[in-house]
């Protein structure tokens, strides 16, 4: 086999592959055995009949077909492994000459993995931020657990709506004197300023006391969902029933005992700080750990293809619908809902796509300018992980992978991984760390 590379441009090559007649006649005869191997002839046993006599029931064309499948998978892998080219797309094969007795010649078009220039990865530096847990952060944990904790109360009679405070209301909405679908609702307990309805409707409520009946005026945005109330004016018929308030526990052992295990409010303090300086602690080295990581693959060049940044911006679609379907949605219903086009997500994507791939194409290259290995103990450590968060089996978890092929899609991963670590014990100062 010989292969010759011509550039298309910076990404594509066109690798013109030429297979010997010798060759081509040994992949016809591979053709013969796999159609013989998977069709039943009658008066044959299954894989030994013979040339002829699938050329008669199937034609001469098909057994040629099955021969180029065979040849040009086998040479194309070969001319990547000679040439040393990554494929990020599948080739545009092109025929040239192929004929029985003669020399295959074929074109395999393809966008390559582009070349990383890595600069500064090691000694790196960055800001390590403060884990420092305050007094008044501890008391605006207690506030969230009393916000929990709160119960709902009638407010006294005569008492005015104000902001925060929840109103039981019946509202009918109209557009132009005519009721419209979902404009309607019975005892809907509004929170005041949480804006939860369209703007504006909130606020007019806001003196009214329960009883009052009140009639909110408003338009809608003009990027409302529904497209036909759009820009629209409404008018909401609106009766409060009641105004009712949370009412928060005093901050006391007796509510430690209510809210936690602990029997003070000291002992609960201090259990809150202690898991909140280990969240800081977690977080800024999280945050360390990035910013370095972030440094690495800003410091190296690469020119990435287009295409690269298309295929990962589908698989982050691709992955919004799978998180959408496990809670019972469809990515159609949150793109209606959301006022947004397929096209708009892929553009939102974008930028964060193109980030993704540079960053994983600039671990690839630490990776093997390390030479970092990725060992058996390697991946079932990853398995393991893996299977934990998915509460399965790792036996289960692997048998997927390597039914589904993606196991050097694994292996990447976690070489990536493993040269993200690279990056981190060697920043500057991580020994004193240690």
């Amino acid at each position: 086999m010989k292969a010759t590379v011509n550039p298309v441009d910076q990404h594509v090559v066109t690798l013109t592959i030429e297979v010997p007649a010798a060759e081509v006649d040994k992949g016809i005869k591979q053709a013969v055995k796999r159609i013989a191997g998977q069709v039943n002839i009658p008066g044959f046993r299954k894989g030994h009949a013979p040339r002829r006599v699938l050329e008669m029931n199937f034609g001469k064309d098909a057994i040629l077909e099955e021969a180029f499948e065979v040849l040009a998978s086998q040479n194309y892998s070969a001319a990547l492994r000679e040439n040393d080219i990554v494929p990020v797309t599948d080739p545009e094969i092109e025929r040239e000459q192929f004929e029985e007795g003669k020399d295959l010649i074929f074109k395999a078009t393809v966008t390559k993995r582009p070349e990383v220039k890595l600069g500064d990865y090691k000694g790196l530096e960055a800001e390590k931020q403060d884990a420092t847990v305050t007094d008044e952060q501890i008391e605006e944990q207690l506030n969230n657990i009393r916000e929990q904790q709160a119960k709902m109360v009638v407010a006294e009679e005569g008492a005015t709506i104000q902001k925060d405070d929840f109103a039981v209301i019946d509202f009918a909405g109209s557009v132009d004197g005519k009721p419209f679908d979902g404009g309607e609702g019975k005892s809907y307990p509004l929170q005041i300023g949480s804006g939860s309805f369209i703007p504006g409707f909130e606020d007019q409520l806001i003196g009214a006391k329960a009883g009052d009946d009140v009639t909110v005026k408003v338009t809608f945005p003009e990027d409302y969902f529904v497209a036909e109330l759009a820009g629209k004016e409404a008018e909401f018929k609106t009766h409060i029933h009641d105004i009712k308030r949370k009412e928060l526990p005093e901050l006391n052992d007796e509510f430690a005992k209510e809210a936690s295990s602990y029997e003070t409010i000291e002992e609960l303090k201090k259990d809150l700080r202690a898991k909140m300086e280990e969240e800081a602690s977690r977080r800024a080295i999280d945050t360390y750990n990035a910013d370095l990581i972030q440094t690495a693959v800003k410091n190296a060049t690469v020119d990435i293809p287009e295409v690269m940044i298309e295929d990962r911006v589908e698989q982050m679609i691709q992955e919004l619908a799978m998180n959408m379907e496990g809670r019972g949605l469809k990515l159609d219903d949150y793109l209606k809902f959301s006022n947004k086009t397929i096209e708009d997500l892929r553009s939102e994507y974008k930028d964060s796509a193109a980030e993704n791939v540079r960053a994983d194409l600039v671990l690839d290259a630490i990776a093997t300018a390390e030479g970092i290995e990725v060992t058996p103990d390697d991946m079932n450590r990853e398995i393991f992980i893996m299977a934990q968060n998915f509460g399965a089996d790792p036996k289960e978890v692997w048998d997927i992978i390597a039914k589904e092929g993606r196991v050097a899609m694994l292996a990447g991963s976690v070489a990536r991984k493993k040269a993200a670590r690279f990056i981190i014990d060697n920043a500057k100062g991580a020994e004193a760390a240690k």
